[in-house]
């Protein structure tokens, strides 16, 4: 499973990874080789599909008020760039976190 270690840490090591995420990564990396492996990658898979960010919620939510707070001066970049994934048929969020994220799912799925 080394692949996925190494995709685990790149996911915690995102500037844009949330703490529950990066919690449930280190639970998972930690737990990775014994018998709580099962239960910490149910919880990780739960974690990334509590978090990951459809495409249509990041563009909804980059373009609100709330969206302005937390990404500030970078809000219509953010927006705009959202709209050209979905343009461009992304499905998701592309930021490091979410990008690895999803790998992660794939191949522990």
């Amino acid at each position: 499973m080394s692949g996925v270690r190494q995709k685990v840490q790149e996911m915690i090591a995102a500037y844009s990874c949330c703490a529950e995420l990066k919690a449930a990564g280190q639970a998972w990396l930690d737990a990775e080789g014994t018998d709580q492996e099962k239960t910490a990658t149910e919880n990780l898979l739960a974690e990334i599909e509590a978090d990951v960010m459809s495409i249509d919620g990041l563009i909804a939510f980059a373009g609100s008020e709330a969206g302005a707070k937390v990404f500030g001066d970078r809000a219509a970049a953010i927006l705009e760039h959202a709209k050209e994934v979905k343009a461009n048929g992304g499905m998701y969020c592309d930021c490091p976190a979410c990008t690895a994220a999803l790998a992660v799912k794939a191949m522990l799925s």
